[in-house]
């Protein structure tokens, strides 16, 4: 769907809803902007992506690597935020299928014992989408 019109929001909603009736939940915002996962943190954005932490380093991704652009929300939602490139350096689309391939290469969501993983996919396919 198009920008603004309320993916995030229904994502946040089932995310809690799935929450509350005993599920393990990881949102996984998929957007350049890392804001998905807001609503479930008190309003506030990420503070690391996996791209940010894919940049801080040329080793194959691990996932201690990772841990840190993991947070925990309301309700005990587990919430990752992909990001995106870097400005100038690449577009949007490519920025989170890197995140993406990162992720299941090693098996995130399995090793976080989720029950219940929801990506919140952007609206726009950019530069050939991912």
């Amino acid at each position: 769907g198009k920008g603004g019109i309320g993916k995030s929001t229904v994502a946040s909603n089932l995310s809690v809803c799935w929450a509350e009736k005993g599920e393990t939940v990881l949102q996984v915002g998929c957007s350049p902007k890392s804001d998905s996962t807001s609503f479930l943190q008190g309003g506030a954005l990420a503070e690391r992506t996996v791209n940010d932490q894919l940049r801080q380093s040329r080793e194959k991704p691990t996932e201690e690597l990772l841990r840190p652009a993991i947070n925990t929300g309301y309700k005990g939602i587990l919430c990752l935020e992909c990001g995106g490139p870097l400005p100038g350096t690449g577009c949007a689309g490519r920025g989170v299928l890197a995140a993406l391939e990162a992720m299941t290469e090693l098996r995130l969501p399995e090793k976080l014992e989720v029950s219940l993983s929801l990506y919140d996919v952007i609206g726009d396919v950019i530069c050939g989408g991912f």
